[in-house]
C-alpha cells in the first residue's frame, strides 16, 4: 500500500488492493509443464501442475469474493462474511464440478442413446462440461473451478464407460480445442498490448507505468518467495525420508513456475479496471498497462529462461531401461512412480511399503486415504457410475465388457 501510495496514482482503497493481489496470484505455469517430465520428475511435475490450477481456480474466487463486499469500513465481522463468501464459492463450485461429472457418467452407463454411438458419446462429454461451466456462470460461482473438478470425475468415471473410439475422439477434440483457446488467448493479450487508446492516457507519466509494473514485479518474485520455501520447509519436516523430501533445486523450480502471469490475470485486471472494455480514467490505464507489462515480460523473458534453467538445475535423471510407457487407457497416460518410488512408510506401527506407481496404487492400494478411498468407489460408486480406474476393458464398448467379468479388480 505505501509502496503504491508513492507513485500517487490515484485514490485506491482497501478492497482495490486486494482485488490487485488476486490479479497478481494467478500463475501460468504451461511453459514449465510443457518443459517437464511427468515420468522423470513426478512429484515436481505434481506439485507445479497443481498448484499452477489451484492457484488460477482459487484467485478468481477469492476475486469475486471480494468484489461482493463494500470494504471501504472492514471490521471483524466483514473479514468473517469475506471468508464465508470465500469457503461457499469454493464448496459449491467444487460441488457441482462434481456432480456434473457424475452426471455425464451415469448417463453414458445406464442410458442406451449414449452407447455404441462415437458422436453421442463425444457431445455428451463435451456438452456435459460445458453445462457445469454454464451453470456455475448463471450461480455467479467460479466456472474454472467447477470444471476442473467435472473433469477430475470425468476422467475417473466418464472416460471408462466410452468406446475406445469415443476416448481418442475425445482426447484430440479437446487438445485442439484447448490449442486453440491458448492461441487466441496470446492473439489478445498481443493485441491488446498495442491499444494505442491506452497507451496515449499514460504517456504523459511513463515512468510511473514503468515504476509501477516494476514494482509488482518485484513484490511477484518476494511473495513467491515468502511461500515456497518455508511451505517447502514445512513439507520436508514432514517427511521421513530423504527421497520424499523436496530439494532446494525443486524448489526453486516451483518457485520459478509461479512467477510467470498471464491469462487469468488479464481477464481479472480487465473486469476491475474497465467497463465494457474500455477505460476512462487514467489511473485504470495505469493498472492495465502494468498489467500487460508484467504478462508480457513475465512470459517472454521468463519463459525463455526456463528450458535452460530447468536443464541446469534438473539434468536428464530417467534411467536406462526405466518403464516409460504409458496405459492407453488413461486420458494422460499417468503410469509413473508416486510420490517415494515405492519406500515403506509407517503406519499405526506398521511398516508399509508404497506402491512405486500410480496404477499399482490404485490396483493394491496401501492402507492410507487412498485404500479407504478405494474401497468406498468400488462399493458404492463404480456401480452406478462405471469407471475402472486405469483397468481398459475386455470389449470394445460398456454394455461388453459388463457382459464378462463386469468388475474385475
Amino acid at each position: 500500500m505505501l509502496l503504491f501510495k508513492k507513485f500517487d496514482i490515484g485514490p485506491f482503497e482497501i478492497g482495490d488492493y486486494l482485488a490487485i493481489g488476486t490479479i497478481f496470484s494467478a500463475t501460468d505455469s504451461v511453459c514449465t509443464l510443457q518443459i517437464l517430465s511427468q515420468d522423470e520428475t513426478p512429484l515436481l511435475y505434481s506439485l507445479v501442475f497443481g498448484e499452477g490450477v489451484v492457484n488460477d481456480a482459487t484467485s478468481i474466487v477469492l476475486f469475486n469474493a471480494v468484489r461482493n463486499f463494500d470494504l471501504t469500513h472492514i471490521d471483524g465481522s466483514t473479514a468473517l462474511q469475506l471468508f464465508g463468501n470465500f469457503v461457499y464459492l469454493f464448496l459449491t463450485s467444487t460441488a457441482l464440478g462434481i456432480g456434473a461429472g457424475l452426471l455425464s457418467a451415469y448417463i453414458i452407463k445406464a442410458l442406451y442413446f449414449a452407447r455404441h454411438s462415437t458422436d453421442r458419446e463425444v457431445a455428451i462429454v463435451i456438452l456435459m462440461s460445458y453445462l457445469s461451466y454454464m451453470l456455475a456462470e448463471l450461480f455467479y460461482l467460479s466456472g474454472i473451478l467447477t470444471v476442473f473438478f467435472c473433469g477430475i470425475v470425468m476422467s475417473h468415471y466418464t472416460w471408462h464407460n466410452v468406446t475406445e473410439s469415443s476416448r481418442i475422439t475425445t482426447k484430440h477434440a479437446f487438445a485442439t480445442m484447448s490449442f486453440i483457446a491458448e492461441t487466441f488467448i496470446f492473439l489478445y493479450v498481443g493485441m491488446d498490448a498495442l491499444d494505442i487508446e491506452k497507451w496515449k492516457m499514460v504517456k504523459r507519466s511513463p515512468g510511473t507505468s514503468v515504476g509501477l509494473s516494476s514494482v509488482l514485479l518485484g513484490l511477484i518474485l518476494v511473495g513467491r518467495a515468502a511461500f515456497v520455501f518455508p511451505l517447502s520447509f514445512l513439507s520436508n519436516c514432514l517427511k521421513k525420508t530423504p527421497s520424499s523430501k523436496i530439494g532446494f533445486r525443486q524448489q526453486f523450480v516451483i518457485w520459478w513456475a509461479g512467477l510467470m502471469r498471464g491469462a487469468v490475470s488479464m481477464a481479472l485486471a480487465y473486469h476491475q479496471f474497465t467497463s465494457s472494455g474500455l477505460t476512462k480514467l487514467t489511473v485504470n490505464a495505469i493498472m492495465i498497462t502494468s498489467t500487460i507489462s508484467v504478462v508480457l515480460f513475465s512470459t517472454v523473458v521468463f519463459g525463455l529462461i526456463t528450458k535452460p534453467l530447468i536443464r541446469l538445475l534438473l539434468p536428464h535423471s530417467l534411467k536406462p531401461g526405466q518403464d516409460n510407457t504409458s496405459d492407453p487407457s488413461s486420458p494422460k497416460g499417468l503410469h509413473f512412480p508416486l510420490l517415494g518410488n515405492g519406500e515403506a512408510g509407517d503406519i499405526d506401527g506398521r511398516s508399509v511399503r508404497r506402491p512405486s506407481s500410480l496404477r499399482m496404487l490404485l490396483q493394491a492400494p496401501s492402507f492410507t486415504v487412498h485404500h479407504y478411498w478405494r474401497k468406498f468407489d468400488d462399493s458404492y460408486m463404480r456401480p452406478v457410475f462405471g469407471g475402472r480406474g486405469f483397468v481398459p476393458f475386455a470389449g470394445s464398448s460398456p454394455t461388453e465388457a459388463r457382459n464378462g467379468d463386469a468388475w474385475a479388480r
